[in-house]
């Protein structure tokens, strides 16, 4: 059985998400056609400059999501700080401001969870370095819907323990170091 062409990639980190995504989102070309949905926990009360940080310094176009937004191919959507992200069945995005998942709002598990039940096996789903367990449910949640699950190689993550932990729910994902990903993610666009 073949798989289906990935249609979305959902990705969360914590701490070190910065240098992370520093390595992978400028390596994406201009026409790369998967968007790309983010989570970084950042703190509420603090305005969100990953969306003015990566726009400089990314050939793809980057956004920060709004509620009932129509996904759109080629672009990368940040979740607003307070607010957790979701994908609809219609695969447009919303925006919730539900109590804190894993003390974070927004909340990698409910990306996840959301993007799992509307992508099915067309998703990618990322877990990259951070401090806690938030992604690990979301990441099993995205295997079990027939998905690709992916991990931050704990020993390249900067914190291992969101990786650890999504390993540790999710034991078919698979690993691989942020070198390792760029190609990958690359090739996934071209099948």
């Amino acid at each position: 059985m073949s798989r289906p062409p990935i249609e979305a990639i959902a990705i969360g980190a914590s701490a070190g998400a910065v240098q992370a995504l520093l390595r992978i989102l400028p390596a994406l070309p201009a026409d790369f056609p998967i968007p790309l949905l983010i989570v970084v926990h950042v703190p509420p009360d603090r305005s969100n400059a990953l969306v003015a940080l990566f726009a400089t310094k990314c050939p793809i176009a980057v956004r920060e999501a709004d509620d009932k937004e129509p996904i759109q191919s080629g672009t990368v959507y940040f979740a607003p700080s307070d607010y957790h992200l979701l994908v609809e069945a219609d695969r447009s995005l919303s925006l919730s401001m539900d109590e804190p998942v894993n003390h974070s709002r927004p909340a990698i598990d409910v990306l996840l969870e959301s993007a799992a039940d509307a992508y099915g096996p067309a998703l990618a789903g990322i877990v990259l370095t951070g401090a806690n367990h938030d992604g690990a449910a979301g990441l099993k949640a995205v295997a079990d819907a027939g998905g690709i699950a992916i991990v931050q190689h704990p020993a390249d993550a900067q914190v291992p323990t969101m990786p650890q932990a999504a390993l540790a729910a999710c034991p078919s994902a698979r690993v691989m170091t942020l070198d390792d990903l760029i190609p990958y993610l690359l090739t996934l666009a071209t099948t």
